[in-house]
């Protein structure tokens, strides 16, 4: 027997499913996210309870509240975006304002430096990535690369506003304290 002969009888692994950017952004962030919630509400030794009070927002700087404002309204129209029928009047329509107010959001976000005093966060690389991503999502779809936009788009709603919304949720942030109470 040689070592030709061997190397061609190795096994090889069974190939995982391809999935798409998306899902694999969800499957890490996910379970990331209820780690660290659950380590955190361990910690705390009780369970929180939703509520709403809106007096962390009433109280935070001007930069934050026009920060949530155009992340709320980014997610609404987001959400329609995904489940509506494209190519229509009324999608592009929406379509101008959920990049408008997405730039909107991502723009806000260099002014809140809340985690790191006075300095950037890792997080507000999530905001570079989206004002060049946006343009880049337009231009394609201008060049009727209707599936290169579609993948720009979802990804920056995707990551941009459910994950980066998801972490906004963690226990002991702004967010956190509006709608949960322990």
């Amino acid at each position: 027997m040689s070592l030709t002969d061997v190397s061609s009888q190795t096994r090889r692994l069974p190939r995982l499913p391809k999935l798409s950017r998306t899902a694999w952004t969800l499957g890490i962030a996910v379970p990331v996210y209820g780690a660290i919630s659950a380590l955190t509400l361990l910690d705390v030794g009780r369970l929180p309870r939703f509520r709403f009070d809106p007096q962390p927002l009433i109280e935070s700087g001007i930069a934050i509240q026009v920060h949530v404002a155009a992340a709320l309204t980014t997610l609404a129209i987001g959400i329609y975006l995904m489940t509506a029928p494209k190519g229509f009047r009324l999608h592009r329509t929406f379509g101008w304002a959920w990049v408008i107010s997405m730039a909107i959001t991502a723009g806000s976000s260099f002014f809140i430096m809340t985690l790191f005093q006075n300095f950037w966060s890792p997080i507000h690389a999530l905001s570079a990535w989206t004002l060049i991503g946006l343009p880049v999502g337009i231009a394609a779809v201008r060049r009727r690369n209707v599936k290169k936009h579609r993948q720009e788009m979802t990804n920056m709603f995707v990551g941009g506003m459910v994950v980066a919304g998801l972490f906004t949720l963690l226990p002991g942030r702004m967010m956190w304290h509006i709608f949960f109470a322990i």
